[in-house]
């Protein structure tokens, strides 16, 4: 099961809005095929093993790492290419929960497959968590990155940031871009950096993910990049406001308003049911904090460079004001490690 998850991996940039997904055919410790799924719409991780099998796949058992499909839908359901091909015994990580519960496992084991579950589930449900956050909770897994400085400032005063790190964590998050269905900013980090949001890994193959623009009032200044029509881009905005020919190269949709912007959870749900399964997140503190303090934010990506900007430069998160440091937000590292000079931190809120 540990090297079908690694087979997995390997779908990391190309599956979506698919799950990443792989397989193990093996007779005891002889393993006899192995495959994984490569991208939405073509054969899944079973089916790439079993071809690899061949006849040797009768009478063997199947390691893969999310319960295979029994429902009709791009491609065969893999629950009948695993009975047509003999194997006696599944063994899967995870359920599947997109699908009804047991629809292709009743199929196996009406046909006399030994069907066992649970092995290396964690493992599993974290290699997917933004496809199981969409389809159990509705909306994307949030990954919110962000750039400090030692002192805890994300710009200068007049908001300069470019550039707090070094170009080896530049570089490391142009793979978390790709890992993403979708990559989010608002209108104030659009307008001071103008940033492409898109995937500078030409070597690396990926889906582009669609680039999203909170822009409540619409403020976004033609030739900008995020306008340029080049990368499919969603603009998110009032309902008050209407698109002119500045926003004639990219989709602009009306959204519910709250207070103080637009209604994040709604817009998060709008997302989900795009198939966004990742939505990586570059905004300013606004956004960035808002999202945080609404419980919205999943996971932090922190880079911390070696460098001061001074007390009058930009915080890292605009948050409310505590009365007391028992109401201090706790967060759980993931992991810590070296990128360059800097330090890059995972965080998730504690629960």
């Amino acid at each position: 099961m540990s090297h079908a998850l690694r087979l997995a991996e390997r779908g990391l940039f190309t599956t979506q809005p698919n799950p990443r997904v792989g397989c193990v055919i093996a007779h005891g410790e002889d393993v006899v095929g192995e495959g994984f799924h490569e991208r939405a719409g073509e054969p899944h991780a079973e089916v790439h093993a079993l071809r690899a099998a061949g006849e040797r796949a009768r009478g063997a058992t199947a390691y893969v790492t999310l319960e295979p499909c029994g429902l009709h839908g791009r491609t065969p359901p893999c629950a009948d290419a695993l009975i047509e091909a003999g194997v006696v015994r599944v063994v899967m990580a995870s359920e599947d929960t997109s699908q009804a519960v047991g629809a292709g496992l009743q199929r196996l084991r009406d046909a006399g497959i030994e069907i066992a579950s649970g092995l290396m589930r964690d493992a599993a449900r974290e290699l997917n968590i933004g496809f199981f956050s969409r389809i159990e909770r509705g909306r994307p897994f949030v990954r919110v990155k962000l750039a400090m400085s030692l002192d805890g400032r994300t710009a200068l005063a007049d908001g300069t940031s470019k550039w707090i790190t070094g170009e080896a964590a530049r570089n490391d998050v142009q793979r978390w871009r790709a890992r993403s269905s979708a990559i989010l900013t608002g209108s104030g980090t659009a307008l001071a950096d103008d940033p492409r949001l898109t995937v500078r890994l030409d070597d690396v193959p990926h889906v582009p993910p669609l680039r999203v623009v909170f822009d409540r009032h619409l403020r976004l200044a033609e030739g900008t990049h995020l306008l340029d029509g080049g990368t499919p881009t969603l603009v998110l905005h009032g309902a008050s406001v209407k698109p002119d020919l500045r926003f004639a190269g990219v989709e602009c949709l009306a959204m519910q308003e709250s207070s103080s912007g637009l209604d994040l959870e709604a817009a998060l749900k709008l997302l989900g049911g795009r198939g966004v399964n990742e939505l990586h997140v570059e905004a300013g503190p606004t956004l960035a904090g808002a999202l945080f303090a609404a419980g919205l934010a999943d996971e932090l990506l922190l880079y911390v460079a070696p460098v001061l900007l001074g007390d009058r430069a930009r915080p890292l998160l605009a948050l409310p004001p505590l009365s007391d440091m028992s109401r201090r937000w706790g967060l759980e590292v993931l992991d810590r490690r070296a990128i360059g000079d800097d330090l890059r931190l995972r965080l998730r809120p504690r629960v």
